[in-house]
């Protein structure tokens, strides 16, 4: 396949306005991913190189309400003043342009004579500026540092929503823990004590269950996990509820192995078992079965949790999933959410059941999605 720049050499861009339009195009693409790390002075400093080649002028700079994050071009006499002149437009919010004693220096041979100062701006907040530094303040200079300046707005605007969608994520992942853990460590701690006089091996073994289970589930570091460290907590919550049902709870368990190092988000598959037993093996007399099946399907995993419990009414399911308040269901709400925040809308969850029929959930997961790693 041609390469961009062997495009532009063989003229397929068409007229010189056209490969001008690319070419502006390229730089903005170039100086993208900095700014959607935020307003700081790593992302200042990666994208100010390019910002300066879009708008040709010999030095600018960038700012946040308080201080000079980086400077581009040279002439760093200069670089004292953006922090000083950044203050009217932090103010008021309109570029202003800034010239005489403001930006004077005791160099003769340096061409800068102007600053025009542009809002940096988030939800119609002023967090910053962007500064050019040059000899003539023209109206198309302006102008142009205005749409520039408005470009970069909306990337922090992207990196900031970016952040928000961390922080909620983070926040449902810990209000799952606070749903779950509670019940099941009271649960569990209550079988393993029985288990102290007449078997204190096997109440060893469940309170190193026990332990994996909560290392995993609070664990501080990272919104993804895989499949098989997932399905690794899953084994060691299921050994402890069997421990409590005794021969009432059966488990199967088929992973093909093609699937284990597929990037889940953490705490994805947890609460559909837990909600199962809790839900719908709890409240079933006689014996209950959970079966768990992770397929390689192509370029999908698709996992499907499915018990012979009392099974749950459609239309209530519809309201847990909307997110009724009032549902003591485990968290299935919370998943549905994050898988569709994580891969879109169609990997959301997908619950059969009915009253008396059990209940089957089938998950389907993308081996790979940009941006999303273990």
């Amino acid at each position: 396949m041609s390469s961009w720049g062997a495009l532009l050499r063989r003229g397929h861009l068409g007229t010189e306005a056209d490969r001008a339009t690319f070419r502006t195009l390229h730089t903005a693409l170039l100086a993208s991913p900095p700014l959607r790390q935020g307003l700081n002075p790593a992302s200042a400093e990666r994208s100010l190189k390019h910002l300066r080649t879009l708008l040709g002028a010999p030095a600018v700079a960038m700012t946040d309400t308080t201080r000079l994050l980086a400077w581009e071009g040279g002439r760093a006499h200069h670089s004292r003043q953006p922090a000083v002149i950044a203050a009217a437009t932090l103010g008021h919010g309109r570029t202003t342009v800034v010239d005489g004693a403001d930006i004077a220096c005791d160099e003769p041979s340096c061409v800068v004579r102007h600053a025009i100062v542009a809002p940096l701006d988030i939800e119609e907040k002023v967090v910053g500026t962007l500064q050019v530094f040059t000899d003539q303040a023209s109206a198309g200079l302006v102008r142009a540092t205005n749409e520039v300046a408005r470009w970069v707005s909306g990337q922090l605007e992207l990196a900031e929503l970016d952040a928000s969608r961390t922080r909620l994520m983070e926040a449902e992942v810990r209000a799952l823990r606070a749903q779950i853990s509670p019940h099941f460590i009271y649960n569990s701690l209550t079988a393993i004590a029985s288990f102290t006089r007449t078997d204190p091996e096997r109440a060893r073994e469940l309170l190193l269950d026990l332990a994996e289970f909560t290392r995993y589930s609070f664990r501080k570091h990272g919104e993804f996990t895989t499949l098989a460290e997932e399905l690794r907590s899953i084994e060691a919550y299921l050994v402890i509820e069997k421990a409590r049902f005794g021969d009432r709870l059966t488990v199967t368990l088929r992973v093909a192995p093609e699937v284990l190092p597929v990037v889940v988000p953490f705490l994805c598959l947890q609460p559909i078992v837990e909600n199962a037993v809790r839900h719908g093996l709890e409240r079933k007399p006689g014996d209950g079965e959970i079966t768990i099946l992770a397929q390689d399907a192509d370029r999908e995993c698709v996992v499907t949790i499915e018990d012979n419990g009392v099974g749950e009414d459609p239309e209530r399911l519809r309201q847990v999933l909307g997110g009724d308040p009032s549902s003591d269901s485990v968290g299935l709400a919370n998943v549905d959410e994050r898988l569709r925040a994580t891969f879109g809308d169609d990997y959301g969850l997908v619950i059969e059941t009915a009253q008396g029929a059990g209940t089957k959930v089938t998950v389907r997961l993308p081996k790979f999605r940009p941006g999303v790693h273990a």
